[in-house]
């Protein structure tokens, strides 16, 4: 297993990327390729100590900052995510992994791995906690204007890697929507529905319209909308996490009496942070990528870097884009296609 790791991307890059690689040698006995500076990546692993031969330097001298326009990451064929995605392209890597700037990953992915044949649009995913473990939305980003059709297509994407990676059997599909009832909505959402009732029939297991209180509810493994909706309810639960650790920590350290109570409850409260901590998952795919591709928080710390390494081993151990293939090809676009 051969990882890639964009060495420059991130906040704190290259120093958190550089330890997230070692640590995922050292805990996961995975090979990791570095793309980035190669004498500044060469001096934060000499802060390590590590097994040699799974951690390799690949030298792109020019980083993507995380402001920059995809346009302009285009045209820096020596950036780390370029030269990171042709190692992959060209077989010497099984997938890719950043911190860096999405929209550029992105565009230079759909530049050199280019699509999954069938697929339309890939889209941008994001793994959520939930009461009975996780929910997986998409699109959070990539598509702030869909058709009908790539939502179905982001639905038989998302249960395939609900089926395949994270292991649940028959993944229950919903529709983000204003309401539970079929009918409601707008044309988007009531044409989209009418494909995922139909799509139904050969086997997606579509349960119906989710709301935005089902998100985290459990009741879906799988919900779908479009790049906008998904990226407002991807920064609104980021936002919420932060401000009721922050919550929590204040109402505790108000009292002597709640400071005593915080500590029998510890280790549920460690539970509850394990539990919202978005380290513990460390990236979600880009799906509809004709290679394996892995996207991290900017502000990933280490273990975040380390897991999101861990998820695109399971992602290639999965073979996930040839079942993602056979599926599209089976459901279509929904027209008779």
């Amino acid at each position: 297993m051969r990882i890639v790791l964009d060495a420059m991307g991130g906040d704190f890059a290259p120093q958190v990327p550089v330890m997230g690689a070692v640590q995922a040698a050292k805990e996961l006995g995975v090979k990791v390729i570095l793309t980035g500076e190669e004498e500044l990546l060469k001096r934060e692993l000499s802060k390590y100590s590590y097994p040699a031969e799974l951690i390799e330097v690949v030298d792109a001298p020019q980083a993507v900052s995380m402001e920059e326009q995809p346009a302009k990451a285009l045209k820096k064929r020596n950036s780390s995510i370029h030269v990171g995605l042709n190692l992959v392209k060209e077989g010497k890597a099984d997938a890719f992994v950043s911190a860096g700037n999405t929209g550029a990953v992105m565009a230079i992915s759909l530049f050199t791995v280019g699509r999954i044949r069938g697929v339309e649009r890939p889209a941008i995913t994001a793994i959520l906690p939930s009461l009975t473990g996780y929910t997986f939305l998409l699109d959070v980003g990539a598509n702030v204007d869909c058709k009908p059709s790539h939502l179905l297509q982001f639905a038989v994407m998302g249960s395939a890697y609900a089926r395949y990676v994270l292991g649940e059997e028959n993944p229950r599909v919903g529709l983000l929507n204003v309401g539970e009832e079929e009918g409601k909505g707008n044309e988007l959402t009531k044409e989209a529905y009418k494909l995922l009732k139909a799509a139904k029939e050969k086997g997606l297991n579509f349960v119906g319209n989710a709301e935005g209180r089902d998100i985290y509810s459990g009741r879906f493994d799988v919900i779908v909308c479009d790049g906008f909706v998904g990226n407002v309810c991807l920064k609104l639960s980021e936002s919420l996490a932060k401000i009721l650790a922050k919550i929590l920590k204040e109402e505790i350290e108000k009292h002597f009496i709640s400071k005593i109570g915080a500590i029998t409850l510890k280790p549920a409260i460690k539970g509850f942070k394990r539990r919202i901590d978005y380290a513990e998952i460390g990236g979600a795919p880009l799906l509809g990528l004709n290679a394996p591709v892995i996207i991290s928080h900017g502000s990933s710390n280490a273990k975040a870097i380390k897991n999101a390494i861990r998820t695109a081993t399971r992602f290639v151990k999965s073979e996930l884009n040839r079942h993602i293939e056979k599926e599209i090809g089976k459901f279509g676009k929904g027209n008779g296609d």
